[in-house]
């Protein structure tokens, strides 16, 4: 792809995100087209499906999500590393509730998304999980995909973002009950 068809490209993503997060995944296209600065014209020629974009935010947004997880494992100690990522995996799991709908409607250009998701982000809570347990700070007995899930319920059950963050707060210190250090 040219760097002008990629920048184009990046900001209808990063245009998208923003619109989907006040708008839901059903905005017109011309405000995510004007937010990012080009024509309709541009939006349907790099996604010409609604999905081909709902798809991409979504991989963008588990992307930059995941690489998060090298970004506190080289700046924190292990547990410190882990509450810091599902904390991020939180707001993640908070801003992402009208994508949820979007990826449950049957489309078929959603079907390996789950699959994707999973294993994105379960590789990344695994390194974390892995880290923490082998330094002792939390206890060895938890797996991604269930802590992953476990996340995603809370956030689902809150009111409001902030509660998600208290609640999976106090998850992080429930993983760090019967540490072995």
């Amino acid at each position: 792809m040219r760097a002008d068809a990629r920048r184009n490209a990046d900001a209808l993503i990063d245009a998208a995100t923003a619109v989907f997060a006040t708008d839901g995944v059903d905005a017109p296209a011309k405000v995510i087209a004007d937010r990012a600065g080009v024509g309709v014209g541009t939006l349907y020629r790099h996604f010409p499906q609604r999905s081909d974009l709902v798809v991409a935010v979504f991989q963008q947004a588990v992307e930059d999500c995941a690489d998060a997880a090298d970004e506190f494992a080289a700046t924190s100690a292990p547990d410190e590393a882990l509450s810091r990522w599902l904390q991020r995996f939180t707001g993640f799991v908070a801003t992402k509730r009208g994508l949820a709908a979007a990826l449950q409607s049957g489309d078929p250009a959603f079907e390996a998304l789950p699959a994707y998701f999973i294993g994105r982000l379960g590789g990344a809570l695994g390194g974390l999980l892995d880290s923490a347990a082998a330094a002792g700070t939390i206890r060895p007995d938890v797996d991604a995909p269930v802590l992953l899930r476990a996340v995603a319920d809370l956030c689902h059950g809150a009111p409001d973002p902030a509660q998600s963050q208290l609640m999976v707060g106090l998850l992080v210190d429930g993983l760090r009950y019967r540490a072995t250090a």
